[in-house]
């Protein structure tokens, strides 16, 4: 086994060194945000680091990019206070892949993916119909984190959209037989496969 300095990864050629790094953190799951603007055009954006912070209440946050970089999804949420968060499936990997593009703001981005926009009543930002699984979130709290410009969106869960025979005696949900994929670096998907689960541990 070698071992990998940071000076040594930081003298690499810039997409080497990010896809590099990127797949370090594992398998990751992989979501498109839908969002709509003050002026009514929606937006989809791929996630990667959606990631748990509580059961109750029930919050989910996820990373932003710089503005410069990613300006739409998180200027949507600031403006509605509203988004969705949609599981990724095989059936339609290639086309949401396609919403990591930067599309100008008044693009609808469901039309330029061949996405189906899909609304609830009472749920202002739009839903990807395709998704198995999907919610609605409320924006709770944005923080930035200034060594790295990036934000972490912190969203309430408002309500849930799924087939009740993926949900377990105990409210587990098998992913797997949902479909929902992951993702590994910045491009690469893969199947969720589940292998078993274990008793609570105890000491």
């Amino acid at each position: 086994m070698r071992q990998f300095l940071i000076e040594e990864i930081k003298s690499w050629e810039r997409f080497y060194r990010a896809n590099f790094i990127n797949c370090l953190t594992g398998f990751k799951p992989v979501s498109l945000i839908g969002s709509i603007s003050g002026s009514g055009v929606p937006n989809l954006s791929v996630v990667s680091s959606i990631v748990h912070l509580g059961a109750d209440p029930a919050l989910i946050g996820y990373i932003n990019r710089p503005v410069a970089a990613a300006p739409d999804t998180i200027t949507n949420i600031q403006q509605t206070k509203s988004y969705t968060i949609n599981h990724i499936q095989e059936s339609f990997l290639h086309q949401a892949h396609q919403c990591s593009a930067k599309y100008l703001p008044d693009v609808n981005e469901f039309e330029a993916t061949s996405l189906t926009e899909w609304y609830e009543e009472g749920i202002v930002a739009p839903f990807v119909k395709e998704a198995a699984v999907r919610y609605e979130m409320e924006l709770v709290e944005i923080a930035p984190i200034q060594y790295n410009n990036t934000f972490f969106v912190i969203g309430q869960l408002k309500s849930v959209f799924l087939d009740e025979a993926i949900v377990g005696a105990d409210g587990f949900l098998d992913l797997s037989e949902a479909g929902s994929i992951v993702s590994i670096g910045l491009d690469g998907y893969a199947k969720a496969e589940m292998i078993t689960r274990l008793p609570y541990a105890k000491p």
